[in-house]
């Protein structure tokens, strides 16, 4: 098949260091062409592909202090893909709602992955001015906000399997990894990791929007006995860390739609401590892969016991649902229902999760 995929362009693709939606794009584009598939990819000027690319931006928009208004590049960019419609059986776009007004007019079929929170007044009235324009999400939770919305599938995230290797024995610490902001709950990660006597590495990128909490509520309580600010960090360091870990501190305070995090600890062998908050159970099995505590004390407590979880299993975890292969299988499906109902421009039957047996079976699970 001939697939558009269009990132984003506030990071490149892959992100050189923080940057969610922008990693999972490069590994579903970088399998996608590995199955053998026809990939162009929209995103910045600074990204690396094995697919063709068409470069908007020079160079990452966060990276870009030049960059006033980074709608207008985005625009630029949806505005160029839907002109070359016809190089294209399917276009999939990952910069949310920006170009639903383009892809419910085009020829070529559209998919959306819905990559952030959907817990948002403005947002369910806007997609639901756009029922044709079909939807996934990244986890069944990350539905919840709009469950009408013309969602087709759920497809969880993949990472290539040989990205982290699988660490058997932890050191001595528990690690923070992820965005300094208050619905991260790092303040959370740092009072339990003091509670249990547990030494605390905290490895987060500051987003300016962020700078002064980070300044008043969470700098303060690093030079705290035992707490290590790495900062962020590239990937080469994240799988040092997280494999080093004898667990995750994943204390979130808001409906997380995934949480890349969680399975690039599971593919290091490494269980999770987290709050139940949005994807979290669907992506974490009580007791086998991490342990699930609602507050502080039980959190304290889940580091008393998570020495009890097999490694091994965190990793067999990760190799049987969130490999780059199965996500890129998912899509590849979906991409298929679409362009076979090609010109229908009806509602496609609401699927609760694709998994893949083969790249040409997929069944629901």
């Amino acid at each position: 098949m001939r697939i558009a995929q269009v990132a984003p362009l506030y990071e490149s693709v892959p992100p050189r260091r923080y940057g969610g939606t922008e990693r999972i794009v490069s590994y579903l584009t970088e399998e996608l062409v590995r199955l053998g598939h026809d990939v162009t990819l929209f995103a910045s000027a600074d990204s690396v592909t094995a697919a063709k690319l068409r470069p908007f931006a020079e160079r990452a928009l966060r990276l870009d202090s030049g960059c006033v208004d980074p709608l207008a590049p985005h625009i630029r960019m949806l505005s160029a893909v839907y002109r070359s419609t016809a190089d294209f059986d399917v276009i999939h776009c990952h910069t949310d709602y920006l170009g639903l007004a383009l892809a419910e007019r085009a020829d070529v079929p559209t998919l959306i992955t819905l990559h952030g929170r959907l817990d948002i007044a403005e947002l369910a009235p806007l997609y639901a001015e756009h029922p044709h324009t079909p939807l996934v999400s990244i986890s069944d939770a990350q539905r919840k906000p709009m469950p009408r919305a013309t969602w087709i599938a759920t497809v969880y995230h993949g990472l290539p399997q040989t990205l982290f290797t699988f660490h058997p024995h932890p050191d001595d610490y528990l690690l923070f990894l992820g965005r300094i902001s208050p619905e991260k709950g790092v303040d959370r990660a740092i009072r339990v990791a003091q509670r249990a006597g547990v030494r605390l590495r905290i490895a987060a990128k500051v987003d300016r929007v962020d700078a002064e909490y980070f300044a008043h509520d969470i700098k303060p309580m690093l030079d705290a006995p035992g707490i290590e600010f790495v900062g962020e960090v590239a990937d080469r360091d994240k799988q040092k860390l997280l494999g080093g870990a004898r667990a995750l501190l994943f204390p979130i305070n808001w409906p997380e739609p995934f949480g890349l995090v969680v399975i690039e600890a599971l593919a290091c062998g490494t269980p999770i401590i987290a709050h139940p908050r949005g994807s979290v159970s669907e992506l974490l099995a009580h007791g086998e892969t991490g342990l699930i505590a609602e507050g502080e004390d039980d959190m304290v407590e889940a580091v008393r016991h998570v020495g009890d979880i097999d490694r091994r299993r965190c990793r067999r975890e990760f190799e049987q649902r969130f490999t780059d292969r199965i996500m890129a299988q998912g899509y590849a499906a979906l991409y298929r229902q679409l362009v076979s109902s090609r010109g229908e421009r009806a509602r496609l039957p609401s699927q609760p999760r694709v998994t893949v047996q083969d790249e040409h079976e997929p069944v629901e699970s």
